[in-house]
């Protein structure tokens, strides 16, 4: 008998455990933000910033892990088959995210299915920027170069969405720069700086140094108007090209299936850092644009879904394919 009773105290011990255990406020133990990219690419950047002012809301330590290689598919596919949890997120950026899903037709998940949108924490235009030795200081001298010189400029490229971007511009101005993958920001402004490639296309932040300096010359920028960082840069509108380019934003993700209440908590947090006054200045600092981001989850989510419903379709009508 007393031996039944201390088979069912224990019984009731370790069912009161594992209620205390579930119950445990989140997140009860470090939590990981994976990048598709080599550290000091933008994305890398920001999201380091973030992390420490993430740790102190949580009390737990936030890990920035890197996994570069195959155009950030690594990285997707490692949390897009993570336990829906909390602890393995994604600082997914629009390359990886939506432009993938054209160039690579044969993904191993579903990307509408696979991912819960928590917020946007780079929202910016893309520049196109030529190394000094390069004969154009201009798009229309960039255009007369390539016509005169067809496969023999080179570009690289940091992610999916400035490959793009340049396949773009090679369709309206009937040239052919010659696209050349590199694992991340840091490599491709590395080669752009070196000569290795003619041009580069990336946002601002990991060029704005060398753009100040002269290592790089911008010839052009995305979007609708001028930079508030270059404003004597012209938009490719007053360049005489009318045509839409992508916009290079980044932003936090949780796989499929996350409860909704952990993203409620990811979204609170990601929105006191991204707003702490300290850290727009900081962002403002590098070349960061901060209209658009700490959006919440539910419009992070319609520009997600819309942006996948065009970019991948204008890819595979294009020909584009991932290299």
């Amino acid at each position: 008998m007393k031996t039944g009773h201390k088979f069912l105290g224990l019984l009731l011990a370790l069912v009161l455990a594992a209620g205390e255990s579930a119950a445990q406020p989140y997140p009860s133990k470090p939590i990981r933000i994976v990048v598709g990219y080599a550290p000091g690419g933008g994305t890398d950047v920001n999201i380091r910033l973030i992390a420490p002012k993430l740790s102190e809301q949580f009390g737990q330590q936030v890990i920035i892990e890197n996994k570069p290689g195959a155009a950030a598919r690594i990285a997707t596919e490692y949390v897009a088959t993570s336990a829906p949890d909390g602890y393995t997120l994604l600082a997914g950026a629009s390359g990886e995210m939506i432009f993938n899903v054209g160039l690579f037709p044969s993904m191993p998940y579903d990307h509408e299915k696979a991912f819960t949108p928590i917020t946007l924490f780079n929202y910016d235009p893309m520049v196109f920027a030529v190394n000094p030795s390069l004969p154009a200081h201009s798009v229309k001298e960039l255009i007369a170069l390539g016509k005169a010189k067809p496969g023999q400029l080179f570009h690289a490229s940091a992610a999916s969405a400035f490959q793009v971007a340049v396949e773009l511009f090679n369709r309206e101005a009937g040239i052919k720069i010659v696209h050349v993958p590199y694992k991340g920001a840091a490599p491709a402004v590395t080669a752009a700086i070196s000569g290795e490639a003619s041009m580069i296309v990336l946002s601002i932040p990991p060029l704005m140094a060398h753009l100040k300096t002269g290592k790089l010359r911008p010839l052009v920028i995305t979007g609708a108007k001028r930079s508030q960082f270059f404003p004597e840069v012209p938009t490719f509108l007053e360049s005489g090209l009318d045509f839409e380019s992508p916009v290079s934003w980044a932003g936090l993700f949780a796989p499929a299936g996350t409860p909704s209440a952990i993203i409620d908590r990811l979204y609170s947090a990601m929105s006191v850092a991204i707003k702490e006054k300290a850290m727009t200045e900081r962002l403002h600092e590098m070349g960061r644009e901060t209209g658009t981001i700490g959006i919440p989850p539910e419009e992070f989510d319609i520009i997600y879904r819309k942006e996948l419903a065009k970019w991948p379709k204008t890819i595979r009508e294009l020909g584009i394919r991932g290299g």
